[in-house]
């Protein structure tokens, strides 16, 4: 009995695991992308061990795919080859890598899943304990299929209200980090609940456990109820029958409520996450691209946020529009259903899934002194390529606002009814 990263652990352990405690834990699978599995791979070489399942490995090529220089392809055809010479069933090249751990039926209630990526806490939307490691400490998971965990102090955060229009997820998760800094739950472990989270859909859920990376904690969690059981079932490839796993008798280091239905558009500037302020206050700055995609902002239905908006209008002509959805079954339902031809009637930049600028690698790297908007979710310096370049954060309905004037722009003021 307890929180609900002590109820997930107990259940793994067969008995009461303890914020505090120290414990070595089987893990169900072990992700890492085209950025840390090389690493892992040099690692797992020198401990000199076969893998332990070959099953719980799941591999993707998403932070730099298709290879835009040399070094990156060799990175690649070396993936490429231990995935051959390793017989490793799991191998995709469909998108981000959590979105895509979501659709393919990895992630479910109660599993433990470690990634190499400090987004992996995104996992704990549906009930799942998801969370960023190194590459070393992924490369002894293959070997062994285990991991060490302190068991974390949980912080609950219970969210209440209906924001008024204009206003999404994104906008109440930038606040909270404004308000409690991006220092405030270092290894922790932050449990969102209350009416505004029990009405939110899973989609919603996502950034709120995602961000959580950006308040330093070790995992974000929201306990699954109908809405994730209905996700999982008709979004995922996953099949039940699924745990529903609850706080029960919880003690939380702390309990922070928030009201959110006095809130407005928000936008992180620069240079960190935790600089939020209301648009309305950084309203009219200019910029010189705007990046609607990642494993924040690019599924389906940000991109039809962004459609409605941007539907029968163009983007300003001296902004660079760049929209990734984060996967390809996001891409195909959006072609379908067109919105991809409403984005680029409207002048959009539509690129493969992946992580595409987000990483500044590729897709959209920003030059000296240029400003960027975007639907990403982190601002440091240099993340989107010349650290002279400035990144500001916001939701996928003020990102498109602002894709149509030019300059930062609350998005109540040109939205449709």
């Amino acid at each position: 009995m307890g929180t609900l990263i002590e109820e997930i652990f107990s259940r793994k352990i067969g008995r009461h695991a303890y914020a505090g405690e120290i414990l070595l834990v089987d893990v169900d699978y072990i992700m890492s992308h085209d950025n840390t599995t090389p690493l892992a791979i040099q690692t797992f070489q020198e401990i000199g061990r076969p893998i332990y399942d070959r099953s719980r490995i799941v591999l993707h090529l998403d932070h730099a795919y298709p290879a835009p220089n040399v070094q990156v392809a060799e990175n690649h055809r070396r993936i490429l080859d231990f995935v051959r010479q390793q017989r490793l069933p799991h191998l995709f090249i469909r998108g981000v890598c959590h979105q895509v751990m979501l659709e393919e039926g990895f992630v479910v209630p109660g599993a433990i899943i470690v990634g190499a990526d400090s987004h992996s806490n995104m996992y704990g939307a549906v009930g799942a304990f998801g969370t960023g490691l190194g590459s070393t400490d992924i490369a002894v998971a293959w070997a062994t299929g285990k991991c060490w965990f302190k068991v974390p102090e949980t912080i609950r955060i219970e969210l209440y209200g209906q924001p008024p229009p204009g206003v999404y997820a994104k906008d109440v998760m930038l606040d909270l980090i404004g308000r409690l800094g991006m220092d405030s739950a270092i290894y922790r472990a932050v449990e969102f609940g209350g009416a505004y989270i029990d009405n939110l859909p899973v989609h919603e859920r996502l950034v709120f456990t995602n961000m959580s990376t950006e308040m330093g904690a070790k995992c974000g969690l929201v306990a699954p109820d109908d809405r994730t059981i209905a996700y999982l079932e008709s979004e995922t490839a996953a099949r039940g029958p699924f745990e529903r796993i609850r706080p029960i008798r919880p003690r939380y280091e702390r309990v922070i409520e928030i009201e959110v239905s006095t809130l407005s558009p928000r936008i992180a500037c620069p240079p960190d996450v935790d600089n939020v302020k209301p648009v309305k206050e950084v309203e009219g700055l200019e910029v010189h691209e705007v990046y609607i995609g990642t494993c924040t902002n690019g599924r389906y239905e940000d991109l039809e946020i962004v459609a409605r908006i941007l539907e029968g209008r163009r983007v300003h002509p001296l902004v660079r529009v760049i929209v990734t959805p984060a996967s390809q079954r996001i891409y195909t339902k959006a072609l379908r259903n067109g919105l991809i031809e409403i984005l680029i009637n409207a002048g959009c930049t539509v690129t493969n899934p992946g992580c595409g600028a987000c990483v500044g690698r590729h897709g959209g790297v920003l030059a000296p002194g240029e400003r960027a908007l975007t639907t990403m979710n982190r601002n440091f310096v240099g993340r989107m390529g010349s650290p002279l370049a400035e990144i500001y954060l916001a939701s996928p309905a003020t990102a498109a606002a602002t894709a149509l004037t030019g300059r930062i722009t609350d998005p109540r003021r040109i939205m449709r009814g």
